[in-house]
């Protein structure tokens, strides 16, 4: 009879040190997941927020070229439209002040600005002083 008292305890010290192994393998499994699944929660929604960010600045860029190259249209305007060509960069236009009417008075070098980017670049800004200095010069090419 003690023997299957002893018997009964040994079996029930293994069940409930059974229980208690998947009871932590359990739970340990568990934070495992919910770290994974707090992980790519974060990282999905930084995801989502950097794609936000690069399509605003990719609609602020496409914007500003568009709106580059219809100034010339815009009633504003302070040069004939005839008279311009769209180069794009590093400038955006060039103006040659007259040539509608056959008599070009003037070569203007014109940035356009819109929305908040209204700083020259340094590309931009090296051309200005070059042309401020008057190192322009006029130039032929033969193929021949």
């Amino acid at each position: 009879m003690e023997s299957l008292k002893a018997q009964t305890i040994i079996l029930f010290c293994v069940f409930a040190l059974f229980c208690l192994f998947f009871l932590l393998i359990g739970r340990r499994m568990g934070l495992s997941q919910g770290r994974r699944q707090e992980r790519a929660d974060w990282e999905g929604h930084k995801l989502r927020d950097i794609v936000k960010a690069r399509l605003k600045a990719s609609r602020a860029v496409l914007g500003g070229l568009v709106s580059e190259q219809i100034a010339p249209l815009l009633p504003d305007f302070p040069f004939d439209p005839g008279d311009c060509r769209f180069v794009g960069k590093p400038v955006d236009f060039i103006v040659f002040r007259g040539m509608n009417e056959k008599n070009i008075s003037e070569v203007v070098f014109l940035e356009v600005k819109s929305g908040t980017g209204k700083n020259l670049n340094d590309q931009e800004k090296r051309l200005r002083e070059v042309i401020r200095a008057g190192r322009v010069r006029w130039a032929e090419y033969d193929i021949g």
